[in-house]
């Protein structure tokens, strides 16, 4: 479920060149907070992703509402741990 929600993160994703030492940003429009950079695209993908995924851990965590991505919904867990 997690992973399914991730991927259709990535394909509504949006990029753009920036100036910066890490051109490349991206973002996921409709998850708010959710951006990355990187040197390169896939680069950039790959930290998109991560944050994708933290976003979601901190969202689970804190009994925060994730909205759908098109019919991928990731609904509250009754507990989960983060970390060791």
């Amino acid at each position: 479920m997690i992973v399914e929600y991730i991927e259709a993160a990535m394909e509504e994703a949006r990029y753009e060149i920036i100036e910066d030492e890490e051109p490349y940003y991206g973002e996921v429009p409709g998850l708010a907070g959710v951006w990355a950079t990187g040197r390169t695209l896939e680069e950039c993908r790959r930290n998109l992703a991560e944050v994708v995924d933290g976003w979601i851990l901190i969202s689970l965590k804190k009994g925060l509402p994730i909205p759908p991505l098109g019919e991928h919904r990731i609904d509250q867990l009754r507990e989960i741990e983060i970390g060791g």
